[in-house]
């Protein structure tokens, strides 16, 4: 790779869009759900797709029915999507992104949660 193919390519990088939100990694078979929130939900449906292909589990919490139902009885589930402003600074991302998981929490605090 040359040097202006690479500029190009890390300038493409940080000029991305960037999408955070809330999603859930759903048991299907005993309908538990774990949600959690990240600042680029992409970054964090490839690591859960690299678990199940790997058969290693994401989450110390989903640990025992990961080994016990195996990474195929899982699910991503994006709840909510929530796309980066550039008048935004990272640190008011992430606070939109900790005050949306905390309402997805409370919407969902009568569900069987992990």
């Amino acid at each position: 790779m040359d040097k202006q193919n690479k500029k190009e390519l890390t300038a493409a990088y940080k000029e991305r869009k960037i999408t955070g939100g809330v999603y859930a990694i759903v048991n299907r078979g005993t309908g538990k759900m774990l949600i959690l929130s990240a600042r680029d939900l992409q970054g964090s449906k490839n690591r859960f797709e690299f678990s199940q292909k790997t058969n290693g589990c994401m989450n110390l919490k989903l640990q025992d029915d990961w080994r016990k139902y195996g990474g195929a009885a899982f699910r991503f589930e994006v709840l909510e999507e929530l796309a980066k402003k550039e008048s935004q600074t990272a640190e008011e991302f992430d606070q939109d992104i900790r005050t949306l998981h905390e309402l997805w929490m409370e919407k969902l605090s009568d569900k069987y949660l992990y």
